[in-house]
């Protein structure tokens, strides 16, 4: 019983955080929007990170997919 009760939960707050990645990209495309001041570098980077968590949420891999968006948001100081 309680193996399974810890697999449905493992499942409901994986599936919650695939769904998140959504949200990551457009907190950083909203930031982006403003036009942060970043050193061309770091908005590369930005724009990388950005894309790869995309590519990322896109193939299932959403552990993946918010380590790049979080890289991304850190950089953009969100």
């Amino acid at each position: 019983m309680k193996k399974s009760l810890f697999a449905l939960l493992a499942l409901t707050s994986s599936l919650a955080f695939a769904h998140n990645c959504p949200n990551e990209m457009k907190a950083i495309d909203a930031k982006l929007a403003t036009k942060p001041v970043l050193t061309g570098a770091d908005m590369t980077k930005v724009k990388a990170m950005r894309a790869e968590g995309e590519a990322q949420h896109k193939a299932g891999k959403h552990d993946a997919s918010m380590k790049a968006l979080g890289e991304a948001k850190k950089l953009l100081g969100l």
